[in-house]
């Protein structure tokens, strides 16, 4: 029983992190394993990886539906993120750091504090005014910005890349979120897999109990956002960001 209710409750946090900001699952999944399930971390970041791929995918399948999603741009991204990646990955090995856990729950914090007290009010419109070539350059340029710091030190990716979709590359809300978790998809598939493949599988009730929680959310969650107005939008995803913040400094405590 105790299993059950730790993977539905890990899946509640990551799916509605993952539909309202595209957020990583694994940001949230991977401590409540290895606190509560005392599963090993590599094996619990393998299970909330692949938790990862279903519920981003829904989700980006969901803001694409409603046409919040930037797949060109997107896909520029997400290549230059999975190449930087490793070089971050590379330049970490030679450098080791502590900074993995603290990164992206305080980010989290801060990004949702950010929704609250500034939204995101960039209307659709104001998107098409930049040109294309300047739009390719800048999603290069963030791409190979949240590669380097996910290689380097092992998270924050779906709140670095919402962070500058929203301040940087100048998208409205939506389109930010949809793209974000377009992006996750591939950057989580190839992450588990690589998981699976160096560690093996992980316990299949556990993995099946974390996907289909995390999976269920994460639509409901995307669902709501894409019929929301950008201020309630805003102050959803700073409320679910805030609470996630605290939840996991909470689960790293107690562990």
């Amino acid at each position: 029983m105790i299993p059950f209710l730790v993977c539905f409750f890990a899946g509640v946090g990551a799916g509605l992190g993952t539909g309202f900001a595209g957020m990583s699952a694994a940001a949230v999944v991977s401590p409540m394993l290895i606190t509560f399930l005392h599963m090993p971390a590599y094996e619990a970041v393998g299970v909330a990886l692949a938790s990862d791929v279903l519920a981003s995918a829904v989700s980006s399948y969901t803001y694409s539906k409603h046409k919040n999603l930037d797949i060109r741009n997107g896909l520029t991204m997400m290549f230059a993120v999975l190449v930087f990646t490793l070089v971050g990955s590379w330049a970490a090995s030679l450098a080791p750091n502590q900074t993995m856990g603290s990164f992206s729950v305080f980010m989290t914090l801060l990004l949702g504090i950010k929704f609250i007290v500034k939204p995101v009010t960039t209307p659709k419109e104001a998107m098409s005014a930049v040109s294309p070539r300047k739009r390719l350059v800048q999603s290069i340029l963030c791409g190979a910005v949240v590669g380097l710091i996910c290689g380097f030190i092992g998270a924050g990716g779906g709140m670095m890349m919402l962070l500058l979709l929203t301040s940087v590359l100048g998208y409205e809300l939506k389109t930010a979120v949809g793209t974000s978790v377009f992006i996750m998809t591939f950057t989580a598939l190839t992450g588990a897999l690589s998981h699976f493949a160096i560690g093996g599988l992980p316990d299949p009730w556990i993995l099946i109990l974390c996907a289909a929680s995390t999976l269920l959310w994460a639509r409901i969650a995307a669902r709501f956002a894409n019929k929301a107005s950008p201020i309630v939008l805003n102050r959803a995803v700073g409320a679910v960001l805030v609470t996630l913040g605290v939840a996991i400094l909470t689960v790293n405590w107690l562990g």
